[in-house]
């Protein structure tokens, strides 16, 4: 069972125009204190085939967390349009939160976003160059793709025990062990892969 929850991420202020700030209404709960702080990350995918183009608008540690219910606003800035290409605009992208705890992922939130133009016209007769204050911005926020990761968020706790067995341990031949057996967690995979531009909505949560 996971020490953290997350129980619901309410998008604000949307649809809303290309060039406002983002807003999610995080709420998670927590059933054992941490020793570190949570760090939430919200990622825009500039480009369907090439990562570079990603642009990480924000990243904050939230703490201390101890046992409890929690609720709080992540606000970012929109994507610097001049690190997206022209041609990838207007469209259909992604936008990933993520959150980790002490360099560990453990949830990701896909969500898929819809930048057009607003009036019909110009959607019509796109312009040559985008008007960027003409542009609206959608997240499809019915729809996210939540994947959820199995981590250890008591690491010096699992690394004592480990040292301490090993201690307590007497001496022996090494024997060669068989290799593990694979394990399907049941968790989909959610990259939120935009090569191929098919999108598989859904949510996705264990």
């Amino acid at each position: 069972m996971s020490a953290v929850n997350i129980t619901n991420v309410a998008v604000l202020d949307n649809p809303t125009a290309f060039l406002n700030p983002f807003q999610f209404e995080i709420s998670y709960e927590c059933f054992v204190p941490l020793d570190d702080d949570l760090e939430w990350k919200l990622i825009y995918v500039g480009s369907a085939e090439d990562e570079t183009y990603d642009q990480l608008l924000e990243s904050v540690l939230v703490g201390p967390v101890n046992v409890g219910n929690y609720r709080f606003v992540l606000q970012a800035d929109p994507p610097d349009p001049s690190k997206i290409r022209e041609e990838d605009i207007i469209g259909v992208t992604v936008l990933l939160l993520t959150c980790s705890y002490m360099g560990q992922e453990f949830i990701r939130v896909g969500y898929y976003v819809n930048n057009d133009y607003e009036d019909e016209q110009l959607r019509e007769e796109p312009p040559t160059r985008v008007i960027l204050d003409r542009v609206q911005r959608n997240i499809l926020a019915d729809k996210p793709r939540v994947t959820k990761f199995p981590i250890n968020f008591q690491p010096q706790a699992g690394e004592d025990a480990s040292q301490a067995e090993a201690q307590h341990q007497p001496d022996a031949e090494p024997v060669e062990q068989p290799p593990p057996p694979k394990i399907s967690s049941g968790i989909p995979n959610c990259n939120m892969d935009l090569k191929a531009k098919q999108f598989s909505l859904g949510i996705s949560v264990s």
